[in-house]
């Protein structure tokens, strides 16, 4: 009996280490890798997507000058929480070249009801569900909402972050260029 309770105190351990390693890996800052290799356009930059009216808002429009692109939510309440505190950054910053998009993961029509309520000074687009995959190739790993990436002038994505921003990370992106 001792040696069967060994054996499974092993397996138990070893199961725990192995559950362990994979949680801390994934939840690892990970390098941002380039989103295409050098010398070819970004697919990120050639997308496309409508406003919530319907209106094409193309990414390439963006380019050239520092992006911060935010995945959220109507039913989402940590992104909705976020969105006056980019909207302040976009108010102050637009004539320091920053751009921000908010991308909707969301219905067209619950987005309209929405921005009647609390309009945004920033464009707005609807990245459907196919937003999350996308999120997820800009280096969402877990594929919540809410979900940043902050592109340089260059085009390059520079940061990244899950979860509900901060005013810390606006005055940290904000030395990004």
């Amino acid at each position: 009996m001792n040696r069967r309770n060994m054996l499974y105190g092993g397996v138990a351990a070893a199961a725990g280490l192995a559950g362990a390693g994979v949680a801390w890996w994934k939840f690892q800052p990970h390098e941002v890798a380039a989103t295409a290799p050098a010398g070819s356009p970004d697919p990120f930059w050639g997308l496309s997507f409508d406003t919530p009216q319907g209106q094409p808002l193309a990414m390439k429009d963006f380019a050239g000058k520092p992006l911060l692109v935010n995945f959220w939510a109507t039913w989402c309440p940590p992104c909705v929480e976020e969105l006056p505190l980019l909207n302040r950054f976009y108010q102050e910053n637009k004539a320091k070249s920053w751009q921000v998009i908010g991308l909707a993961v969301d219905q067209p029509s619950a987005v309209r009801t929405w921005l009647e309520k609390s309009p945004l000074s920033f464009p707005v687009a609807m990245a459907g569900l196919s937003g999350a995959e996308l999120s997820k190739a800009l280096g969402n790993l877990s594929g919540g909402l809410p979900f940043t990436a902050v592109f340089g002038a260059s085009g390059q994505l520079l940061h990244r972050k899950s979860g509900k921003v901060t005013p810390g990370d606006l005055a940290q992106w904000v030395q990004l260029r």
